[in-house]
């Protein structure tokens, strides 16, 4: 089941919850048109935050009061998020209330599912992508090296179902759908590859889950992962300690139904001395292996500074677009978008050129922060990596790609009124 804002208003207006006076109340203002995408409003200077299932977000237009989906996220910040319901066009201001219930409300919810081997996260109950935890073995016959504890997702798909990642395909058995293993390191004083594992130096498995999140505008997960020195002396050594944060957000843009998953990584140095993440362009970040179903007849990259398959490789972007298209005549694809927080901001990236695989042209992407110049990792601090991804079937504009990342660069500013 799909569920799309319409269903949800629905749902809200047969509730029927009583007007009640509004506890809090603030407005929004963009400077440029915001599509329907994720604004979240820090409640840290209340308690309200604490009111789990009992807060409801009103829009107003007019002498209209409409029932917007939102969902509280607790934390350092606690943050109540919520999707506007409509295109708010630069310069209009529009009035939000916010009315605490008596009790709790019922909820539709999007669902973060743990078993044996995955942490999957849907919308409804349609899947949107799957987080593989499990030892997954090498293919029949070959290097038992690849084999690998998780720690990539596999299968992302498209809102329409289809596949976008690939895993150990024939021509590089250590692609792992979206993952993020550093190439090039240093860790006391011995270079030791996380990438290549058939070099049998190191590699990045799953070593648990944090939290599930689900609820009314998204659902996600927060897992642990270990960097693993094969090359130290003695035990098995843990060079970077990382923490994924996953959550998907619903939109409609255009339309049509996208997911709108962000994608936060913390790495922390538990060793004594600090390791180098070395220059190479290869590593870190976020990589896609995409579907196998595409190739340089069937698929485009386009860039924010204008750069396509034929010369993006190694440029800097804020956000990059690729599409292809399937067998059954459906395009689908993903704009990646690089957080202006992120080390090397603009990103430089991986594209991997037309001619790739011996001419097949195969699509693989990465923003690889470490592409130009080598990254100390000290310590005892954090290091954190931020992207966006907007996955979705059919065709984004530059213009689409170039608001979407606007919103996530320099998020709406909110004015409160009481």
């Amino acid at each position: 089941m799909r569920l799309s804002l319409a269903l949800l208003t629905i749902y809200w207006m047969l509730a029927g919850f009583p007007q009640a006076e509004p506890i809090l109340e603030f407005t929004l203002a963009p400077s440029e048109d915001l599509l329907n995408q994720p604004v979240s409003i820090d409640l840290s200077g209340s308690d309200y935050y604490q009111d789990t299932g009992k807060l409801v977000l009103y829009r107003v237009d007019g002498n209209n009061r409409t029932i917007i989906p939102s969902q509280l996220e607790n934390g350092m910040s606690p943050k109540l998020w919520f999707l506007p319901g409509r295109i708010i066009p630069s310069g209009e201001e529009v009035c939000f209330e916010i009315v605490k219930l008596s009790g709790t409300r019922a909820e539709i919810v999007m669902t973060a599912r743990a078993d044996k081997d995955h942490i999957t996260i849907f919308s409804g109950e349609q899947e949107v992508l799957k987080y593989r935890h499990s030892m997954i073995e090498a293919p029949e016959g070959i290097n038992p090296l690849y084999r690998k504890q998780g720690a990539y997702i596999h299968p992302l798909l498209s809102p329409a179902g289809k596949v976008l990642t690939n895993i150990q395909p024939a021509d590089h058995y250590h692609h792992y759908g979206i993952w993020n293993p550093w190439t090039k390191t240093i860790v006391d004083g011995q270079e030791v590859d996380f990438w290549n594992l058939a070099l049998g130096e190191g590699t990045v498995r799953f070593a648990g889950l944090i939290s599930k999140t689900a609820g009314e505008v998204f659902s996600g997960f927060t897992i642990r992962q270990e960097h693993v020195n094969f090359k130290a002396l003695g035990p098995e050594q843990v060079a970077i300690n990382e923490s994924w944060h996953v959550k998907n957000f619903p939109v409609e843009i255009e339309g049509r139904t996208c997911w709108l998953i962000d994608f936060t990584s913390t790495m922390n140095n538990p060793l004594d001395s600090a390791i180098e993440l070395s220059a190479y362009r290869y590593g870190g970040g976020i990589g896609w292996r995409a579907t196998a179903a595409w190739n340089k007849d069937n698929s485009s990259v386009l860039t924010s500074e204008g750069k396509t398959r034929k010369d993006a490789d190694g440029t800097h972007a804020r956000w990059c677009r690729v599409e292809g298209w399937f067998p059954s005549g459906i395009s689908s694809g993903i704009l990646f978008c690089s957080h202006p927080g992120n080390r090397a901001h603009p990103e430089p990236m991986r594209v991997w050129p037309e001619d790739a695989n011996d001419g097949r042209g195969d699509v693989f992407f990465e923003f690889c922060p470490i592409r130009h110049s080598k990254w100390t990792i000290y310590p005892g601090k954090d290091y954190v990596m931020k992207y966006r991804m907007l996955v979705f079937d059919g065709e984004i504009s530059p213009e689409i790609a170039e608001s979407v990342w606007q919103h996530y660069a320099q998020p709406v500013s909110i004015e409160w009124i009481k």
